[in-house]
């Protein structure tokens, strides 16, 4: 009349292998991944400012209407200003 706790355990089903990766969306990341090394490889050096929020959404809007990121337009603006060696 006893019966052993595992005859009476439903079984479980295996789950299975992942499944593949889509050869498209590996394409794509494999082309995105050597220009973010080559950009973090030179922009290593994090910078933190504080701005209004009204500002932080006009250079937002205006990084956008250009086609580029907030951290680029402002790098490039940088690099503008005050790079280039000269004092």
């Amino acid at each position: 009349m006893t019966a052993s706790a595992s005859s009476t355990a439903p079984k479980r089903a295996s789950i299975g292998r992942k499944p593949a990766a889509d050869p498209a969306s590996t394409w794509v990341r494999q082309a995105d991944a050597p220009e973010a090394a080559a950009k973090a490889s030179i922009y290593t050096a994090r910078l933190t400012i504080d701005v209004t929020p009204a500002l932080r959404g006009r250079i937002k809007v205006i990084a956008f209407e250009r086609g580029v990121t907030a951290a680029e337009m402002l790098r490039k603006l940088l690099e503008r200003e005050y790079g280039g060696g000269q004092s």
